[in-house]
C-alpha cells in the first residue's frame, strides 16, 4: 500500500475527526482530534491494509504560546507485515490536559504514557496505573514543560530505609 493510500484510507474512515495529514518525505503524518477515541487506534491496529501493530514510541511536545493547543501527543506506529509507518498527532490544551489511553490497544503505551505524565503533565484516561516513573513522587511540576523554571528548588527526600 503507497503511502498516500494510508491516510486516503484513514480520511475515508475517519474524516470527521482528521484535522490535517502531510506526507513529506514519505513520512506520513495525520493530525486527528483529541476526542478521536480508541475505535480509531483499533481502527489503524485491526484493518488488515493498514496493520500498525506495533507501536514503537509516544511523546509529547510543548509548544507553549506558538499553536492553540499547547501540547501534541505524538504517536509512531510501524506496520510488521506491511512494512509502513505511520505518524499521529493530537493536539490537547493547557485547559483540558488529558488524551485517552492507548494501552488497553498496545501494553507498551504503559511506560510512554506515565514518562509523559511525569515530564508534561497530560493525563492519560482510562490508564490502568498513572503515577511517576522519572521523578520521585514529591516532585513539583512537569520539567520538561516550556515555561518550568530551570532553577526550581524542589522537596529534599530522605534516605531510604
Amino acid at each position: 500500500m503507497s503511502e498516500k493510500k494510508i491516510t486516503a484510507r484513514i480520511k475515508k474512515h475517519f474524516s470527521p475527526v482528521v484535522i490535517d495529514n502531510h506526507d513529506f518525505r514519505d513520512d506520513q503524518t495525520v493530525t486527528v482530534k483529541k476526542n478521536c477515541g480508541n475505535e480509531f487506534f483499533k481502527f489503524l491496529r485491526d484493518d488488515p491494509e493498514l496493520a500498525f501493530n506495533f507501536l514503537m514510541d509516544i511523546t509529547a511536545v510543548d509548544y507553549l504560546a506558538k499553536k492553540d493547543a499547547r501540547f501534541e501527543v505524538v504517536y509512531h506506529f510501524y506496520s510488521l507485515k506491511h512494512n509502513h509507518r505511520l505518524r499521529v498527532k493530537i493536539p490537547v490544551s493547557l485547559d483540558d490536559c488529558i488524551a485517552e489511553s492507548v494501552t488497553p490497544l498496545w501494553k507498551t503505551a504503559d511506560w510512554y504514557e506515565r514518562e509523559i505524565w511525569d515530564m508534561y503533565g497530560i493525563k492519560f484516561r482510562n490508564h490502568p496505573n498513572l503515577r511517576r516513573i522519572l521523578l520521585y513522587e514529591e516532585f513539583k511540576g512537569h520539567p520538561l514543560r516550556k515555561d518550568y523554571p530551570v532553577n526550581k528548588r524542589q522537596p529534599l527526600i530522605g534516605p531510604l530505609n
